[in-house]
């Protein structure tokens, strides 16, 4: 994903250099920005060649996603989903678009394979492949392999669990970078001193330390995801406390993340400094850190990179409306 993160990021800071005035600054919604970063790296890296046409299906989704937080707004209304409103039929519509675009996709990349030329280094090539070969290595079994169906809604999480949850850490790395700009400054001299005035490349991500404890820091107070639910399967016992089967266990994240007992008295203070350490230092409890981690590999370095060329290329404040930018 990182090389993906490369070259949309590239695009970014060009744009971004050309909105600049003739004083070097200029006052930009990064929200935007980030979203569509983000949309276009995930989209490079699940579908390949075909980017575009899987941004555009991320576009819709976001949109799927808005229609159906006010849906979810109006369901208290006795019969409201089952009338026949504008709104309701652009909620079709869009989900509608959505199947028959990625469908369109996964149909060429089947008739790809099924002729023997070569898999692209995407998501979805690689996701179809192993697919195939299950299903050619269990023929005697019809239940084995994913349907069409279920390829369509891997597909659709690539949106929810890249897109979402990468535009969201960067948004909230901006607005605590304006806010804190000792830690600003320390991150760009960071970059600085390892890269120059080069560009930041793969070999020198593992290097950025202040960088990676600021992300790790930003994922602490604002995690993408605040809670996960789980089923339980089996009995099973947890130190003193057993659960039997079927009962669902939430473990509510964005509370652990600011409980005082794991990360100390400043828990909920922007402090980068407390993952010096690593992560497994980071708490008063080892196995809480786990839940920084887990949203921190799933990134694999996108968020390093983005936060890295910016941190050398711009000065991040808060303007009155947006964020201004300066150049370095």
């Amino acid at each position: 994903m990182t090389p993906a993160f490369f070259t949309s990021c590239n695009d970014l800071i060009s744009n971004w250099e050309g909105m600049l005035s003739s004083d070097g600054s200029c006052e930009i919604d990064v929200w935007p920005s980030l979203q569509n970063l983000a949309s276009d790296a995930i989209s490079r890296t699940a579908f390949g060649s075909s980017y575009e046409e899987g941004k555009r299906i991320f576009q819709l989704q976001r949109e799927q996603a808005e229609l159906i937080t006010k849906a979810v707004m109006k369901s208290f209304i006795p019969l409201w989903m089952f009338l026949p409103t504008v709104f309701h039929k652009r909620m079709n519509e869009v989900n509608n678009d959505i199947k028959s675009s990625l469908k369109d996709i996964i149909n060429k990349r089947e008739k790809a394979l099924k002729k023997g030329e070569s898999t692209k280094n995407d998501l979805l090539s690689i996701l179809l492949e192993s697919n195939q070969k299950e299903i050619e290595e269990n023929e005697s079994n019809k239940n084995v392999g994913m349907s069409i169906e279920d390829v369509i809604e891997e597909c659709k999480l690539f949106y929810f669990a890249g897109q979402e949850t990468t535009s969201v850490l960067l948004v909230w790395t901006m607005i605590l970078l304006s806010r804190y700009p000792d830690w600003q400054a320390r991150a760009r001299d960071e970059v600085l001193n390892l890269f120059g005035n080069k560009k930041p490349d793969f070999d020198g991500l593992n290097n950025l330390k202040i960088v990676t404890m600021i992300l790790y820091e930003v994922l602490r107070l604002y995690p993408p995801v605040i809670g996960l639910a789980r089923d339980v399967q089996n009995d099973v016992k947890l130190g003193n406390l057993t659960l039997p089967a079927g009962v669902e266990v939430f473990l509510p994240i964005l509370m652990l993340h600011h409980d005082c007992e794991l990360w100390g008295d400043d828990a909920k203070m922007f402090n980068p400094e407390r993952f010096f350490g690593g992560i497994s230092k980071a708490t008063n409890v080892n196995e809480f850190g786990i839940t920084v981690a887990a949203v921190a590999e799933e990134l694999d370095g996108g968020g390093i990179v983005v936060v890295a060329a910016i941190a050398e290329e711009f000065g991040i404040v808060v303007a009155a409306t947006k964020y201004m930018l300066t150049s370095i």
